[in-house]
């Protein structure tokens, strides 16, 4: 006996790839990002609070339109201040500019006396013959027995006397390869009179006599005697 089975055929559908792109449908939703809006109720940032100006610590920064009345004050002191250092610091220079012309640069000062009367007498023959060399001649202040003190200062001076006659006073010490001495000056400048004049200049040498350079004394009596030989005898008006 034969069986016959009756087999329905079953079908498998395979899907094929689609070519057609994949479409996200998330990517097309609309996104929504969060802003900030400023709004007018929202609060100022805080304003830096600045130091006060004091007269110490004030740089000029701070405008003079936002400075309070104490602090204008304390910027017009030091402002003040520093304008009084600056005219002290212009006096004090003028000073010294003045006392380095009068005392050392000024032809009629001490200095350059001093250089004068070092010069002549290491240009005088007679000093010379007692002293020695003139290029060796040494002039220099008082004695010291300090060896630190090679530049001892020149003792120098002015006064004025009763008539309002000026004098000045130098002297100092000579040494050579020969001997030593001291020299002494003496000027004075008449009431009125712009230059110094010699009233004496003379070098002493010890064991040896004085030497004048100038003498005005002398020079003075010289002269007058000089006019009383060549003026004559006047007798009864007449010159005889």
């Amino acid at each position: 006996m034969m069986i016959k089975s009756h087999l329905t055929p079953v079908l498998r559908l395979r899907t094929l790839p689609s070519t057609s792109p994949v479409v996200n449908l998330r990517a097309l939703q609309p996104r929504h990002y969060a802003t900030h809006h400023q709004t007018s109720s929202s609060k100022s940032e805080p304003e830096v609070k600045r130091r006060s100006v004091t007269p110490f610590n004030d740089t000029g920064s701070v405008p003079w339109s936002s400075l309070s009345i104490l602090e204008k004050g304390a910027r017009a002191s030091q402002q003040t201040f520093n304008f009084g250092l600056v005219i002290l610091g212009l006096t004090l220079t003028s000073g010294v500019l003045y006392v380095l012309y009068t005392e050392v640069f000024s032809p009629s000062s001490r200095t350059a006396y001093f250089n004068r009367a070092v010069d002549r007498i290491k240009a005088d023959p007679r000093l010379i013959g007692l002293l020695g060399d003139g290029k060796k001649i040494e002039a220099f202040g008082e004695e010291t027995g300090n060896k630190w003190r090679r530049a001892r200062p020149i003792a120098s001076s002015e006064v004025t006397d009763r008539n309002g006659v000026q004098h000045m006073y130098i002297n100092f010490n000579l040494k050579g390869p020969k001997g030593t001495g001291t020299a002494f000056v003496h000027l004075f400048k008449p009431v009125g009179g712009k230059q110094w004049e010699y009233r004496y200049f003379y070098v002493d040498v010890k064991g040896q006599q004085r030497i004048y350079l100038e003498n005005a004394e002398a020079a003075s009596a010289l002269a007058a005697k000089e006019r009383s030989k060549t003026d004559g005898i006047k007798f009864l008006g007449i010159r005889w």
